[in-house]
């Protein structure tokens, strides 16, 4: 009955230690396919102004002071990024340290805009609120009817030239540096580079079957 008892328990052990074994060997594979799969960017939700195309020019008063040129080539050599937002989205909020840390590190070659709409007394509490002074604001429905800006936040990069060079919809830091890196691959969005490096093999794959 003891030796029944001892050979009960060694297997216990022995199958407890092959779980935990099966377990690590499962979460490190977890890992390394986290490694291998690179973040999805940014969202685009087809907008009727596409990438490559000209954007909307507006010139416009800013809440935080002065004027603001939308559109049109830059004569400083400046991106723009046109950061739609809410003063009552909570995802908007949590990405304005983001965008804060952005304009210090890329000013050189990245002008960030902040646009809205609403009550303007609401966008001025907003604004003091979270210290936005460094950032033209403005406070237009046209802009964002010429974008069709539907979901929010949502952003457009406008190159130096005045064209739009990319834009989705923002949810985090990687969303937000996904803009600047299609940009940067000279693609309209992350997912048309990947789906440009897909196609050659896509291609491939149709023709063998």
């Amino acid at each position: 009955m003891t030796q029944a008892l001892m050979i009960s328990n060694v297997f216990s052990w022995l199958m407890t230690l092959a779980l935990v074994l099966a377990v690590w060997a499962l979460a490190r594979q977890v890992g390394v396919l986290h490694e291998r799969i690179r973040p999805v960017g940014a969202l685009s939700l087809g907008k009727a102004i596409k990438a490559g195309e000209v954007a909307p020019r507006f010139t416009l008063p800013s809440l935080t002071g002065g004027s603001v040129n939308l559109g049109g080539a830059s004569t400083a050599g400046q991106s723009t990024l046109l950061f739609f937002l809410s003063e009552t989205c909570p995802v908007c909020k949590t990405l304005l340290p983001v965008l804060k840390s952005m304009a210090q590190h890329e000013r050189a070659r990245l002008r960030i805009v902040l646009a809205s709409d609403g009550d303007l007394q609401a966008h001025r509490d907003f604004i003091e609120a979270q210290q936005l002074w460094a950032f033209p604001y403005v406070l237009s429905q046209e802009v964002g009817l010429a974008y069709q800006i539907s979901k929010l936040p949502y952003g457009v990069l406008i190159d130096a030239s005045g064209a739009v060079a990319a834009h989705g919809l923002i949810n985090s830091r990687e969303h937000l540096e996904s803009l600047l890196e299609a940009q940067d691959l000279g693609h309209a969005s992350i997912q048309a580079y990947q789906a440009a490096l897909n196609a050659p093999n896509d291609a491939l794959y149709k023709e063998v079957h």
